[in-house]
């Protein structure tokens, strides 16, 4: 492995997810640091990760990384999926000399409130079952109740949304109700541990039985950003670039939903 360059003044920033998820750390990034050229990437052509085995995440992720490096030669990558970056990141940081930032779950803010008696790990069904979630709740739960949470289809709806498709109230009620526990203590605290799922904020704090706390780890990982780089430099007045996968060029829908995120009309998804 080649030791690191220098980072440059208004260094470029590699955005990473299998979806549209990342876009939440995308808009917490840009908001800290204008000075950054940032790209996002989607990896949409096998989207959602959860439906491969371990060993083709990990190859699927390590191969389309390659790509993107080769191309865009970013200072700083954020692997913004959680169950990419528990599988991925030890490879990645073996392979290439540059940074890399991680998404976990936020059990250790979550337990750390005075407030929070019990609290809902809202999270897909790969990152429940990793032993690396686990891992985290018996390090920082202490005396918080904590419980595992897998909703099979809320990063879908997530997805459906932003595209304009159909994500309906009852759907995504269902997705979020066995995060809500009544049973000597209430849930107080839902660490939504996918990034799609803050894409669906609003809705869920509406279709909530009752008011919770909902962490949100994109502002987390925006600062841990900030602290790899340089001091920020001037402003830059550029759109973000888009890179998906699939190469499919967004919908209507979907392309007015990037521009609300930075990314322009001019970006256009490669192949």
């Amino acid at each position: 492995m080649n030791a690191r360059a220098p980072i440059p003044a208004n260094p470029a920033v590699l955005v990473f997810d299998s979806g549209l998820g990342g876009l939440t750390v995308l808009r917490e990034i840009s908001a800290l640091r204008r000075d950054l050229k940032l790209i996002y990437a989607a990896d949409d052509e096998v989207f959602p990760y959860g439906r491969l085995a371990d060993d083709a995440l990990i190859a699927r992720v390590s191969s389309v990384m390659d790509e993107l490096i080769a191309r865009y030669k970013p200072a700083l990558v954020v692997i913004a999926c959680n169950t990419a970056s528990t599988l991925t990141l030890p490879v990645l940081r073996a392979k290439h000399a540059i940074p890399f930032v991680g998404t976990v779950a936020a059990i250790q803010p979550a337990c750390a409130q005075w407030k929070t008696e019990r609290i809902s790990v809202l999270a897909t069904p790969g990152t429940v079952k990793r032993e690396y979630t686990r891992a985290l709740i018996e390090e920082f739960a202490g005396d918080c109740k904590v419980d595992l949470v897998g909703s099979e289809w809320l990063a879908s709806l997530a997805e459906a949304y932003l595209r304009g498709g159909e994500a309906t109230d009852e759907a995504i009620a269902k997705e979020i109700a066995p995060a809500f526990v009544k049973d000597g203590t209430r849930t107080d605290t839902v660490v939504l541990a996918c990034t799609h799922y803050p894409l669906l904020l609003d809705r869920l704090k509406l279709l909530a039985p009752w008011p919770v706390e909902w962490l949100d780890p994109a502002p987390a990982i925006a600062r841990r950003v900030a602290s790899r780089l340089p001091v920020p430099g001037l402003p830059l007045m550029e759109p973000v670039r888009a890179h998906f996968t699939s190469g499919k060029a967004p919908g209507p829908e979907l392309a007015k939903a990037l521009k609300r995120f930075g990314i322009g009309a001019a970006a256009r998804p490669h192949s």
